[in-house]
């Protein structure tokens, strides 16, 4: 059932169901101009409010769809949504908005605090994802071995989501790799092999429970790390984990945020209704642009140049977006499109080959595809025979890593030469599908995070 806004004035509004909305709008309509209304679909729900800026005033809500809303076969997991609601005594009569008066939206975003926890601290986690003995980021007793004599240390990573269309592991420029597990991230150092400490939310009274984390991505300097959460209002945590205090939070998306991206310093965020925003943290009024597409979104990343903004869908639809993005134009189109048979969640863009970009296809497909985004063709192709979850590129040996699901839990290492993928060699040790993989800086190291909820460093 819909709820609808009614704006009354310039400070007070009443909620009404859609049927009442629609017949009051009718009956208005015949005798004077329209009213404007915004159409809110969370869950039923009474949200906080915070005023919008002016761009955002000029921005489409994210509203859900029931062909979003549909089951997206097994790769998909349901999404996470409050069903509490309002149940308002009264619902005063709504009085119409003639064109002069300035219209002011009011969306809900409550603000949740997230605080730091150091090293010494974190080992005594009182969180609900730890289940077991182990805790997060210490060694398995059994050690993995692989093909070609590669080995690897294998740690634990306790209630990893088992979800495909998240993005939970990230390594930046240093060497931190950053880890999220159900609510908390982790931060643990890959030189040393030691934890520094994690980011939890604050459990305020009230809010029920803490937000789980769906994604996460470090900025290019390596100080930055932004956080997109699962819940029904979701916001961008940025953290400057060196200071170990909050930078920044910033509203976004009222839907789950699928996949984040930076370009210099701003930061790009996708949600599982198609919004992609973009924030640059610095300024008093963060979002400096948005665009949308049809689809579902499950990755976003922009190229190694920023010039270029690639955004995936669970349709299949790859889009590539130029820089002129930044801006606010709901009309704005992609400047290509391509289409593969499964949903586009593994994606990279190839450091040293401007303009091509790798995508994998999932169960339904399980081919690995290289593009050329200037003349909309695939360049190169082969089938994996499974599940491709996520892949790496490595800048300094110039080769492609993917991770895989059924059947052999594996990650594999690609050279691309002459317009040929040839498979070099394939890490197993997995018992479930490797969701994540990401590299060190140097990419002699690969890690590689999976539903068996181990997280391995391979030595390449």
């Amino acid at each position: 059932m819909y709820h609808f806004i009614v704006l009354q004035g310039e400070n007070e509004a009443c909620v009404t169901s859609y049927k009442r909305f629609r017949t009051w709008l009718i009956h208005r309509q015949s005798w004077q101009s329209p009213a404007a209304s915004t159409p809110f679909t969370t869950g039923r729900r009474c949200w906080p409010s915070f005023e919008f800026d002016a761009v955002c005033q000029r921005l489409e809500l994210d509203s859900p769809t029931r062909q979003h809303e549909a089951a997206q076969g097994r790769e998909d997991s349901t999404l996470i949504r409050d069903t509490s609601h309002c149940d308002p005594k009264k619902t005063p009569k709504a009085q119409s908005i003639t064109s002069s008066q300035r219209l002011s939206f009011m969306v809900k975003a409550p603000q949740q605090e997230w605080m730091w926890t150091a090293h010494e601290d974190s080992q005594s986690t009182d969180f609900k994802e730890i289940q077991s003995d182990l805790k997060p980021f210490c060694v398995m007793n059994t050690p993995l071995a692989s093909l070609h004599h590669k080995s690897a240390l294998k740690l634990a990573a306790p209630s990893l989501v088992n979800d495909y269309y998240t993005n939970l592991l990230d390594c930046n420029c240093n060497g931190l790799l950053a880890l999220a597990l159900d609510s908390c991230v982790y931060i643990w150092n890959s030189e040393t092999h030691s934890v520094l400490g994690r980011l939890e939310p604050r459990l305020e009274p009230g809010l029920g429970h803490r937000h789980t984390v769906s994604c996460l991505c470090w900025s290019k300097d390596g100080r930055i790390l932004s956080i997109g959460t699962r819940r029904g209002e979701v916001q961008v945590q940025l953290w400057d984990v060196e200071r170990g205090q909050n930078v920044r939070t910033l509203p976004s998306h009222m839907s789950v945020v699928r996949a984040l991206s930076w370009k210099q310093q701003l930061v790009s965020s996708g949600s599982t209704l198609g919004r992609i925003h973009h924030y640059d943290p610095r300024a008093p009024a963060p979002l400096v642009g948005a665009v949308v597409q049809q689809e579902a979104l499950c990755s976003l990343q922009w190229s190694p140049d920023d010039e270029w903004l690639a955004s995936g869908s669970t349709d299949g639809l790859l889009h590539i977006w130029d820089s002129g993005v930044m801006g606010v134009a709901r009309s704005h189109q992609p400047v290509a499109t391509m289409k593969q048979p499964s949903a586009v969640k593994a994606m990279g863009w190839c450091p040293w080959q401007r303009k091509m970009i790798a995508t994998g296809g999932g169960w339904k497909d399980g081919k690995l595809r290289i593009w050329d985004t200037e003349s909309v063709t695939c360049v190169s192709s082969v089938d994996s025979n499974s599940q491709i979850c996520s892949l790496s590129w490595t800048d300094a040996t110039r080769r492609l890593i993917t991770g895989h699901g059924l059947p052999h839990h594996s990650a594999i290492c690609w050279e691309w030469k002459l317009s040929t993928l040839t498979p070099s060699f394939c890490l197993t040790g997995h018992s479930n599908r490797i969701l994540h993989v990401t590299l060190n800086p140097d990419a002699s190291q690969l890690f590689t995070v999976g539903a068996d909820q181990c997280l391995s460093v391979w030595d390449i």
